[in-house]
């Protein structure tokens, strides 16, 4: 009978693009809440050896990699008991749990699931105002929120760092054009306020942003609920573009 673990590619593969070496990733994690990981702890999730992150070190994953655990290679949707390992370590021991069938409410773990996200900008240089779309996915813990887009769903990459106040979600955003695109791969960061509708399905704001000529430039932007899963099967069924409006 063959027990040697499987490499866990998908982390590895994230890992790899977020640029981050072994012993920088565990760094992000330990600033993340999960205190004792170290580059030793990276190279045992990457060669299998772990197989179920505690749940401090899932959390911390996902805030790092902005991506849901199960997109990590690891079990998603379980409740995790820590027991011993033997080894001055610890394993887990997995009881699957049912996924609630409910949507973003704080209860089924807040805003987490797969959101269209759609915003406007004046593009001085084609003299026109465009809309971008993409699928991304949120992750909440506590009152923090991560958005990445999802891969597939559009040529650029998008992200965001929020803070969750009531209804009122205030943060950052950067996206990283598409480098065969008009903009040629140039990387775009600025500060986004969004409100929360109450059906907790819509969330609407305002973008800002600096322009090539150093204005200050601003738009709509909206996300609108799509799925409270985040599994890898359910990712794969985004990882395509929206409908064009």
């Amino acid at each position: 009978m063959n027990t040697q673990p499987r490499p866990n590619t998908a982390f590895r593969a994230a890992r790899l693009a977020l640029r981050l070496s072994q012993d920088e990733l565990a760094g992000r994690m330990r600033e993340a809440g999960a205190s004792s990981t170290t580059k030793r702890t990276i190279q045992r999730y990457e060669s299998g050896e772990i197989a179920n992150p505690r749940p401090a070190s899932a959390r911390a994953l996902e805030v790092v990699t902005r991506l849901p655990i199960s997109s990590l290679g690891f079990p998603a949707d379980v409740d995790a008991v820590v027991v011993d390992d033997g080894r001055g370590g610890h394993d887990l021991e997995v009881r699957q749990t049912p996924v609630p069938a409910t949507g973003p409410t704080r209860s089924a773990g807040g805003y987490s699931g797969v959101w269209l996200s759609r915003y406007e900008f004046f593009s001085s240089s084609r003299e026109s105002t465009y809309a971008a779309l993409h699928y991304v996915v949120l992750l909440q813990h506590d009152d923090r929120l991560t958005m990445r887009s999802v891969p597939g769903s559009a040529a650029s990459t998008l992200t965001m760092d929020l803070t969750v106040d009531g209804n009122v979600l205030t943060g950052t955003w950067t996206e990283q054009t598409d480098p065969q695109g008009h903009y040629k791969g140039a990387r775009y960061h600025g500060a986004i306020q969004l409100l929360a509708e109450p059906t907790g399905r819509r969330l609407a704001g305002k973008w800002i942003g600096f322009g090539k000529d150093m204005d200050v430039n601003t738009g709509p932007w909206e996300l609108t609920f799509q799925d409270a899963s985040t599994s890898k099967a359910t990712l794969g069924k985004y990882a395509q573009p929206p409908a064009a409006e």
